[in-house]
């Protein structure tokens, strides 16, 4: 309507005023309502065409996206596994402020209690072993120098009856230094053996005892991480919203989580707004935005377009058990566009998740004031698209002011 009235005021005007001061008609007499086609035919016909134009070009070089809104994010609050509820620790409130590490419930933890005591008891079972292995390399020790002594006597012994032999033959039998010689042989043995001991405890104090202590102590924290699973803590500062949860409830992370947790540094940052795909190539990073939301009336939020999508929703596929069928997409869909307030804090005011109304404006300044050759044509052109996104935003700022009487009074609300 603003544009046909902008159109009119250029060409139904102007013929008029030329039928009126320059041919004489006067309305009610050569100019009537049956003759006003044929009096203004060419006022009329290019001010529809010049309409049509008008429009075409705000809304494809200043396009709006309908589907706007302020997002979020929002953490499901659950445990790791199902279990009851016996204790909450957030009241029953609409919504609750809570810090990183704040309990928010607790799970039965019988079990997993049950699991700590016996991973400890594990532990001092092992614990006890490697005293118990200091004691018996004690015991191997002693059994060392004791084959030690031992074989140093029967050796000495030996070595005695040897020379006395050499000396004189009839003073020792050969039967004697023999079984000197077997008595040595046996606690040399003897020896290797109480090493062989020695060297096995050792191992196992060292090496063998330690490794199990270390796979017990995993163990018993394993046990008890399970354990403190069973409490569920806020990760990061936020809000608590929708929690019901009472003594006695069941709680399942893949059927039931127990509430929403919205982070505090994810509200109030960005509007994700969806454009028409016909705007693919007019919609750019860096391109200055507005936007109206309901819940902000007469206030216009001046923005700028962060990011654009490259995919299509319309066109993901994954797979399954049946072909691809281009026909089942219906509805085509838009283009997601990320945008960030402008100034800072200029989404403060806007509640999270509120709906909005977005335009956004093409700007040829830059190529304008660069010095670049252009031609007379396109300059002229490029003046003019910069020039009619004053007109939409008039329009933005126009639906900004009737939108409460639309919703209050037109709706029925």
């Amino acid at each position: 309507m603003f544009e046909l009235l902008f159109c009119s005021l250029l060409t139904i005007l102007p013929d008029f005023l030329f039928r009126r001061y320059v041919q004489g008609k006067r309305i009610g007499h050569e100019i009537t309502l049956y003759s006003v086609w044929f009096e203004l035919r060419y006022g009329i016909v290019t001010c529809l065409m010049l309409t049509v134009s008008l429009i075409t070009l705000i809304f494809y070089y200043h396009p709006t996206a309908v589907t706007a809104v302020s997002t979020f994010r929002t953490i499901p609050i659950m445990p790791e596994s199902p279990g009851r509820v016996v204790e909450t620790f957030v009241p029953v409130e609409l919504e609750t402020q809570v810090k990183a590490g704040d309990p928010i419930f607790k799970l039965d933890s019988s079990r997993q209690k049950a699991d700590v005591v016996t991973a400890q008891q594990q532990v001092v079972e092992i614990e006890g072993e490697l005293e118990l292995a200091k004691g018996e390399l004690a015991v191997a020790n002693a059994q060392v120098d004791q084959a030690r002594a031992s074989l140093k006597q029967a050796q000495d012994e030996l070595d005695t009856r040897q020379e006395l032999y050499r000396r004189n033959a009839n003073v020792v039998s050969e039967r004697d230094i023999e079984k000197l010689q077997n008595t040595v042989d046996a606690r040399s043995g003897a020896l290797r053996a109480a090493e062989a001991q020695q060297e096995l405890v050792q191992t196992k104090l060292d090496v063998a005892l330690p490794a199990k202590l270390k796979s017990a102590q995993a163990r018993l924290s394993e046990a008890q991480v399970e354990l403190d699973k069973m409490t569920v803590y806020a990760g990061v500062d936020g809000t608590v919203t929708q929690f019901l949860l009472r003594r006695g409830d069941i709680v399942n992370p893949f059927m039931r989580p127990a509430g929403i947790l919205i982070p505090a540094d994810a509200q109030r940052e960005r509007i994700v707004a969806g454009f028409g795909q016909i705007e693919a190539q007019v919609i750019k990073p860096g391109m200055v935005a507005e936007a109206f939301c309901g819940a902000l009336p007469f206030k216009v939020i001046p923005l700028v377009v962060a990011d654009v999508q490259t995919q299509l929703a319309s066109g993901q596929i994954s797979t399954g058990s049946t072909l691809i069928d281009t026909s089942q997409t219906v509805k085509p869909s838009t283009i997601t566009t990320l945008l960030e307030p402008l100034y800072e804090d200029g989404l403060r005011e806007l509640p999270p998740g509120a709906v909005c109304i977005v335009n956004a404006y093409t700007s040829n300044h830059d190529r304008l004031s660069s010095g670049e050759e252009i031609g007379t044509g396109e300059f002229i052109f490029l003046h003019a698209v910069d020039t009619v996104g004053l007109v939409h935003a008039m329009i933005l700022r126009l639906q900004a002011l009737l939108y409460p009487i639309q919703t209050l009074v037109l709706t029925g609300h």
